[in-house]
């Protein structure tokens, strides 16, 4: 049997103070790649196990954030919990928190306490608008963001004719900043590395959705007489794809493909920027097309063509599509109420060190392990401080 290779942060301990999605993403992330990730949660734990959809009693949603992890719940607001949170840090590499700004101040572990103690430390928080600005201390989830960031103002321009902006379901900018939140550290730690610094990181959910405008924060500041093109449903048989003739190449194609070779030298398409001003035009002429044929008809054709095209499928046919199986997109993961599968990270390693690790914490179930490993202390002691509440113990 093949020893598994060991994970690229195996070594490094991470203590995280973070609920909800974009902070346990972020860690979930280091634990795929090999960190010990020790999840700090308070007596009620993460909201996120009461998330749906649940098993048993438990979240199915909670464990493809949180698996890999270990669960130590101390309560933060006693004196006691404070110390002990402080001392697991000084023994640690990297600390994340997602609490509003100035929390982890009040409770004693901000960055300058800290980092006094423990100078290599990386320290980094995530928050909806950052740490500084007129409205670092406002409460703000990813609904609220995509709404204050432009972007669904932005859905809701290139959807036209639509009375008001679409709601939100997919927490794009809780994942966004979660991932930009890993790169940072990471990138930290290398400059840990090289120059022998920790680091303070800032990461706001709210900078992570404007990057994510790239054409529009550039039209916003000089807009163009032409709106830009579109790429939308189109109707089949028995559903609707999406076809992507990005350059001259894909177009030609597409026109050969469909039995409209006319289109290459007709005037109104045969170049890009023409092309792109009557773009809705060649759409709706490509739809007669599609409209006589299935959705996976339409997909084989094309994409054997050349020309990138897609059904439009639903999660659960996504998850089965033979391509994510082959490339183990999906990991099976386990929690009180047995197996389930969870999204892997969206990259991967020769060696195959990255991946969800199995195992799903119970609330607690390491909280004995990790104060009298990492802390030193006595049974009686973590004993003591289960008695008074300080700590919890599974």
């Amino acid at each position: 049997m093949t020893t598994p290779a060991p994970g690229a942060l195996a070594g490094l301990r991470v203590i995280d103070f973070t609920s909800m999605i974009a902070g346990p993403y972020c860690s979930r992330l280091l634990a795929d790649c090999g960190a010990e990730v020790v999840k700090i949660e308070e007596p009620a734990g993460d909201h996120m196990r009461k998330g749906r959809p649940q098993r048993d009693g438990h979240s199915a949603y909670f464990a493809s954030l949180n698996c890999g992890k270990k669960s130590c719940v101390i309560d933060l607001k006693s004196t006691e919990g404070k110390a002990l949170a402080a001392d697991l840090v000084a023994a640690s590499d990297i600390v994340l928190e997602n609490y509003r700004p100035g929390v982890m101040t009040r409770l004693g572990l901000g960055y300058e306490v800290l980092s006094a103690r423990k100078p290599e430390l990386v320290y980094c928080s995530i928050s909806g608008f950052g740490q500084s600005g007129p409205r670092a201390a406002q409460r703000a989830y990813a609904p609220v963001v995509h709404a204050a960031s432009g972007y669904d103002h932005t859905q809701f321009v290139y959807q036209g004719g639509k009375d008001r902006p679409a709601k939100t379901g997919v927490f794009v900018a809780d994942v966004l900043a979660a991932v930009y939140a890993f790169g940072a550290i990471q990138t930290a730690m290398i400059g840990r590395l090289r120059h022998g610094r920790g680091q303070r990181i800032d990461v706001a959910l709210m900078d992570a959705m404007i990057g994510l405008l790239v054409y529009e924060c550039q039209e916003a500041q000089f807009p163009s007489e032409v709106a830009r093109h579109l790429y939308g449903p189109l109707a089949t048989r028995d559903g609707f794809v999406s076809v992507a003739p990005v350059n001259q190449r894909n177009f030609e194609q597409l026109a050969n493909v469909t039995g409209n070779p006319g289109w290459i030298a007709d005037p109104r398409f045969e170049a890009t920027a023409v092309r792109s001003t009557n773009w809705e035009l060649l759409m709706g002429e490509l739809e007669t097309w599609t409209r006589t044929r299935t959705a996976l008809e339409c997909e084989r054709s094309l994409m054997e063509a050349g020309v990138p095209c897609s059904r439009y499928l639903t999660v659960a046919e996504a998850i089965a599509d033979p391509q994510t199986v082959e490339r183990g997109t999906m990991a099976e993961v386990e929690d009180g109420a047995g197996p389930l599968q969870v999204p892997n990270a969206a990259f991967k390693f020769a060696d195959g060190s990255v991946g969800a690790r199995r195992h799903v914490p119970d609330l607690g179930e390491h909280t004995r392990d990790v104060l009298s490993r990492i802390v030193g202390l006595t049974d009686r002691r973590i004993a003591d401080l289960a008695g008074s509440g300080s700590v919890i113990c599974r």
